[in-house]
């Protein structure tokens, strides 16, 4: 540096004001840091080889109403996946909360649990997979995506497989850029399908509880989902089911707003045409854990992840007889 360069020197030590003010942020700031650490971080699993599925036929039959072996018409049933989230098992939890991530390129625990899922609903053979968002863990990462889309593969191609939108898949605040990202790559994020008695809606619940930065796309689905409604009630739809990522509410309808649920305002608007339209259960994951709640005769279903659990709950999927 020559004579005439002008330099910077910033002294942070305790005589000087700022750096009174420095350290004192950092003696606030390291407790809870370590805190969240302690509390939050889980040990990384090993990376485990696939097991073969064996779903226990007996105990399905008996649920199903069938006899062991029958060859005879059975109940249909759904199985609904939530948060394969590739990637996710690879990032201390406590990184998560400032939305960094850690090692994006490692992600074969999440995988190998991913492709028991899919083993296990080829052996079960239901009417239809729904897997309900967050199906990578980074937006966008190539690597994870590709992995995804090699397993959802592996599912019987007679079986039909419906993809929802999650926060992972199109950002906690989706924009025009990450909603156009996700559809060229995974197709529409709202839309219906019928299968058998199953009226099935699929939601984007990202454009319901963070609209801000595509205010536009969040009245297209909405305008959309109220025809849609309409249409399932001229049709007298026998079971009107939602499928989306966030629950409105994990155990009540008037429970307080917290990142897991939909703000109260919106969730009663929801709820509300929900309620006239007939609509049976709403199905969604987010939580990593299980949560059960009603809304008069209207069930909200929340799924544990086929991924890495922040609970109880062991990773897994639903299985959903209709009748």
């Amino acid at each position: 540096m020559s004579a005439n360069t002008p330099s910077i020197s910033l002294a942070w030590t305790a005589d000087n004001p700022m750096g009174r003010v420095f350290i004192l942020l950092v003696k606030l700031a390291l407790p809870v840091l370590l805190a969240i650490s302690c509390a939050s971080t889980i040990e990384p699993e090993p990376e485990r080889p696939v097991t073969k599925a064996v779903p226990d036929a007996l105990a399905l039959a008996d649920w199903l109403g069938i006899e062991p072996g029958s060859n005879a018409e059975h109940p249909a049933f759904f199985i609904q996946m939530a948060d394969t989230q590739l990637g996710m098992s690879s990032s201390p939890l406590w990184l998560a909360l400032f939305g960094a991530t850690w090692n994006d390129d490692k992600f074969a625990v999440d995988a190998a649990l991913f492709e028991t899922a899919m083993a296990h609903a080829n052996e079960l053979a239901p009417s239809f997979v729904v897997i309900c968002g967050d199906l990578v863990n980074r937006s966008g990462h190539a690597g994870q995506i590709a992995e995804f889309r090699r397993i959802a593969e592996q599912l019987d191609q007679s079986i039909p497989l419906y993809l929802v939108a999650g926060n992972h898949d199109v950002r906690n605040k989706p924009t025009e850029a990450s909603l156009s990202a996700y559809r060229g790559t995974f197709g529409s994020d709202w839309y219906s399908f019928r299968n058998g008695s199953v009226y099935g809606i699929v939601l984007n619940s990202q454009l319901i509880d963070a609209p801000g930065h595509v205010p536009l796309e969040a009245e297209k689905q909405l305008a959309w989902l109220r025809d849609e409604l309409a249409l399932a009630k001229a049709a007298k739809a026998k079971h009107l089911l939602v499928f989306q990522h966030h629950p409105f509410f994990l155990i009540d309808a008037s429970e307080d707003d917290q990142y897991f649920n939909i703000a109260v305002d919106t969730r009663a608007i929801y709820l509300e045409m929900f309620k006239q339209a007939g609509v049976e259960a709403v199905f969604s994951g987010h939580y990593h854990r299980n949560a059960y709640g009603r809304d008069g005769s209207m069930e909200m279903i929340t799924t544990g992840p086929v991924g890495k659990p922040l609970g109880p709950d062991p990773s897994g999927f639903r299985i959903v007889k209709v009748g």
